[in-house]
């Protein structure tokens, strides 16, 4: 027998005897996951109330009606690219060749361009992504065949001019000499305020075996981050930058995405038998000739591109309607193994669109696809781009709610990642905590599943700053702990304090200000307290720049008898104790064995409190914040404690359990 198999022995055992005593208590329910509802769904909790409107499905093998551009940009548009990709008979390299211009948005003269390679993550096991993630991704594990790489063949002006020799690597992260994620080039002449270069490129991509998030899995395809794409230029102001400058990282083992807003114009060419999903519209017919079909793709106002592609989907299209959704067209190209659910599927989409619409602001462009990649294919599943999502790979024939879940999540993205470009690099929790968020909302208003926030909560064992790098944390399980979980507990606790209207007002109001523009915590603080007209400082240094938790625990009881005229009473003394962050007043209940009770309420301003109750009954137990309305308290097990044994045997036996089951949720939470 393994280690791991006898941990699992020892937690199995722990959680029964646990549970038995617990429940007495009311406790037993926290030990419940939002996931056991990942069942089939019953065909009435499929139903949203209200149904959004929809037109009836059309079923369309291939998508291959024209949109028209929007009149008016609603982004800068800093960068414009003209892509020309095809993929290889060998269904693993593309060639590319693509006119990039950019625009200089800033006051100051620029003389160097720095482009993301993101490829080159998985040139080698000497990368910094794979020296930081061990080759690892959520649950998906690079193999021997996961190796890619992106070669540059040409950079030049458009007059003709190489410029090769001015291009350079840099690794200012860890000046890891093995990382070519990152490429610096020194530009013949300045791009003065306001006006644009254009370069011409091509070059090849060695696509992996599907890992993190992008390469081939037998005929599937999917292109993430596949080609040469240019960094953030940040003018003064932006995200509280004291003077513009290019905002540069190399592509990391935790960290996700950060580019500028332009228009995309992408010529996708595949074998005959594909069929291609694209971030934006299709603006031609497909062509069709000498054994490949040619797809032409169009998106404006976004800031990533990235496209699908496979023999065998299934292709589902609706066209769908709501408050906030002038009109999209809602696109799944299912896996075959899936194809029976592609109601669910469609509803999920539908549910997200109209909900995050209808709360945040519009969804404001023509089509939203949903790719479902094969079993096997699990490394691109769960993901976001622009006007595209993945949904998790289809290797279960009947899947949970995992599956509504997922698209729900992904298309939070559109509006937390997609509209309002955060930097991914440095903060994510503004995107995966604010989609983490939301997607328990939709989930409760279209499914009725509501999250078990007291179970999330234990899972925080190492809590960290929410505001540092994405590879500042220790490894996946530590940054998705914070920026996704210990993230959507903070604005849950937020929407606590202030109450749900308010923070609908607050969530509304940061999305609308800041969409299309690359906002920081600085910037959501600043909404928090125009709305709620109030100083919140000291609770984002504490949650938020800070690791702090909200824990407060029952540390010792000691109850006695003592002789008054009226007779025998109880004197019961209670130490009462803040072990984290300030987050406000917390209840605290007192249970005497006559079945009478009594609240007290704490502020909790400072390091402990000593309740002295004297009464005719004894106490039987106290606890603290016994409606569990502190979501911010990570640890439960020391919130309770029992007045009958010795008062030295009781303090010991409330710590001695903590510290137990505290340092067993941290070897299990993740």
């Amino acid at each position: 027998m393994t280690p791991r198999n006898i941990k699992r022995i020892l937690f199995g055992s722990l959680a029964v005897v646990f549970l038995v005593t617990s429940m007495k208590y009311g406790f037993g329910e926290a030990w419940l996951s939002q996931y056991t509802y990942a069942l089939a769904p019953a065909a009435d909790v499929m139903q949203p109330s209200p149904a959004p409107n929809s037109a009836k499905p059309q079923v369309v093998q291939q998508p291959d009606t024209a949109m028209p551009p929007k009149p008016q940009p609603l982004s800068k548009r800093v960068v414009e690219y003209h892509i020309n990709v095809s993929l290889r008979d060998d269904g693993q390299h593309l060639d590319g060749a693509q006119d990039i211009t950019w625009t200089n948005p800033g006051k100051k003269s620029v003389s160097e361009l720095y482009f993301h390679l993101y490829p080159n993550a998985f040139q080698s096991p000497k990368t910094t992504f794979m020296t930081e993630s061990h080759g690892m991704l959520r649950q998906d594990k690079a193999t021997a065949n996961s190796r890619s790489h992106m070669k540059l063949l040409e950079l030049q002006t458009l007059e003709g001019e190489s410029l090769l020799p001015r291009l350079q690597y840099t690794q200012p992260d860890d000046s890891n000499p093995s990382d070519y994620t990152l490429a610096r080039l020194r530009l013949p002449e300045p791009v003065p305020p306001g006006k644009s270069v254009t370069l011409r490129m091509s070059y090849e991509v060695k696509l992996p075996e599907v890992f993190a998030r992008m390469g081939y899995s037998g005929d599937f395809i999917m292109a993430g981050q596949w080609f040469p794409k240019l960094a953030v230029y940040e003018t003064q102001g932006t995200r509280g930058r004291t003077s513009e400058g290019w905002n540069v990282h190399q592509y990391h083992g935790n960290s996700e995405f950060y580019s500028d807003f332009g228009i995309y114009s992408v010529r996708i060419q595949v074998p005959e038998t594909y069929t291609v999903a694209a971030t934006g519209f299709q603006t031609k017919p497909i062509v069709q000739q000498d054994g490949t079909k040619l797809f032409q793709f169009y998106a404006e106002d976004v800031h990533d591109f990235a496209w699908a592609a496979s023999p065998d989907f299934i292709y589902e299209e609706v066209a769908f309607s709501d408050k906030g959704i002038p009109g999209v067209r809602i696109k799944l190209y299912l896996d075959p193994a899936h194809a029976e659910l592609k109601d669910r599927y469609m509803h999920a989409a539908k549910s997200a669109l109209a909900n995050y619409s209808r709360w945040y602001g519009t969804y404001p462009y023509n089509t939203l696809s949903v790719v479902v990649p094969p079993k096997g294919a699990a490394g691109a599943g769960g993901m976001e781009y622009p006007t595209l999502i993945t949904a998790f790979a289809a290797e279960n024939s009947n899947p949970g709610y995992e599956l509504e879940r997922t698209v729900v999540h992904e298309i939070g993205h559109q509006f937390w990642y997609g509209m309002v470009a955060s930097n991914e690099f440095e903060e994510a929790w503004l995107d995966e905590g604010f989609t983490s968020y939301a997607e328990d909302k939709v989930m409760e208003a279209a499914y009725g599943i509501t999250p078990n926030l007291r179970l999330e909560a234990s899972y925080m064992t190492h809590p960290a700053p929410l505001r540092q790098p994405s590879w500042a944390y220790s490894n996946h399980l530590h940054y998705a702990e914070n920026v996704y979980m210990r993230a959507k507990l903070v604005l849950v606790d937020i929407e606590n304090k202030v109450g749900e209207k308010m923070m609908n007002r607050i969530m509304r109001t940061y999305f609308q200000k800041y969409k299309f523009k690359h906002p920081a915590t600085a910037d959501f603080q600043r909404i928090v307290e125009q709305v709620t007209k109030a100083d919140w400082t000291e609770y984002f240094n504490q949650f938020v720049y800070s690791n702090r938790m909200a824990d407060f625990s029952v540390d010792a009881i000691e109850v006695k008898p003592v002789e008054r005229e009226e007779g025998q009473l109880f004197e019961s003394t209670v130490l009462i104790k803040k072990n984290g962050g300030t987050t406000g007043p917390i209840p605290i209940l007192f249970k005497f064995t006559d079945g009478s009770t009594l609240t007290r309420e704490w502020a909790g301003d400072e390091s402990h409190i000593q309740y002295t109750e004297v009464t005719a009954a004894p106490l039987e137990w106290v606890s603290v914040d016994p409606d569990h309305t502190n979501v911010l308290d990570n640890k439960l097990i020391n919130n309770f404690m029992l007045a009958e044994l010795p008062g030295e045997t009781r303090t010991r036996w409330n710590v001695g359990v903590s510290k137990f089951i505290q340092g067993v949720l941290g070897a299990f939470g993740w």
